[in-house]
Order: C-alpha cells, then sequence, then structure tokens
C-alpha cells in the first residue's frame, strides 16, 4: 500500500457517500413523480396517499423525534453512554491493565 492506493481509497471514501445520497434523491424524484405501487394489493385513487403530505410530514417529525431525544440525552445524561475507563486519572507511570506484551 503506497501514496496511489492510499489516494484511490481515500478519493473513494469520501464521494461514495455523495454519490449515495445524489441516488438517493433521484429515487425519491422517481418515487414523488410516479408513486409507489404494490403487487400484493390494488389501491384506489382515493386510497392513495400523497409523498409531500404524508411520507415527508411524517419523516420529517420522525426525525425531529430522533434529534429531540439525542438533545435531551446529551444534555441531561451526558456520560450515560461512557466508558468507565475515562475516568481515571492519568498517570504516566503505570501502564493500563488492558496493555499487555504479545
Amino acid at each position: 500500500m503506497d501514496t496511489p492506493t492510499l489516494g484511490k481509497f481515500f478519493t473513494l471514501h469520501f464521494l461514495l457517500p455523495f454519490v449515495i445520497a445524489i441516488l438517493a434523491l433521484i429515487h425519491i424524484l422517481f418515487l414523488h413523480d410516479s408513486g409507489s405501487s404494490s403487487q400484493l394489493q390494488t389501491i384506489c385513487l382515493q386510497d392513495q396517499k400523497y409523498f409531500f403530505s404524508y411520507y415527508a410530514v411524517k419523516d420529517l417529525l420522525g426525525m425531529l423525534y430522533l434529534l429531540l431525544f439525542l438533545a435531551i440525552l446529551v444534555i441531561y445524561a451526558p456520560n450515560l453512554l461512557g466508558h468507565p475507563d475515562n475516568y481515571i486519572e492519568a498517570n504516566h507511570m503505570v501502564t493500563p491493565l488492558h496493555i499487555v506484551p504479545e
């Protein structure tokens, strides 16, 4: 593994999320344009739910609830998901127990 290989991996690692996001947006545009269909049941026009008024608001509310939950977790219990080893005072004279020679 030398500089050209690492450059290619970095480029792929950097560009792949943008490509996936663009493909997801294209997928949403096609879904919005043609609508969703199911082979298991037939949907009448009265039963059809449109993308913007139903699914977009539902997804936005779901993301809002998730962000609200994470904000409450960070504000009121920031150390809840932390590791207890993070509270041991650093001492350069003592090696941690989990570091052992092979």
